[in-house]
């Protein structure tokens, strides 16, 4: 299983959530509304989710396994540095 497309949906320069993606696995199935969120000690990627009738999010689609989790975040997390490194690339250009 490989992500074959990452898409850099909304952006914030403020705030925890830093961005929110979409990805695609195999050409095949769409994953949307993850999160690139900063946390207290690093960034991280939050699959999709909802609150549940307890006041508790839960995720709606998630990594089984823990290899897995870490392939997703490593390239996501990639992509949202490229963007940022792109972005202030633009910026710097503008002036």
């Amino acid at each position: 299983m490989n992500i074959t497309e990452v898409k850099i949906r909304k952006f914030f320069s403020d705030g925890n959530i830093k961005a929110v993606i979409s990805i695609t696995i195999d050409n095949s199935l769409a994953i949307h509304d993850i999160k690139v969120i900063q946390g207290t000690d690093r960034l991280f990627a939050a699959m999709p989710s909802r609150k549940d009738e307890n006041g508790i999010y839960r995720d709606i689609v998630h990594p089984i396994d823990s290899e897995t989790r870490d392939k997703f975040e490593r390239i996501i997390l990639a992509a949202y540095e490229n963007y940022v490194a792109l972005e202030s690339i633009m910026n710097d250009e503008q002036f």
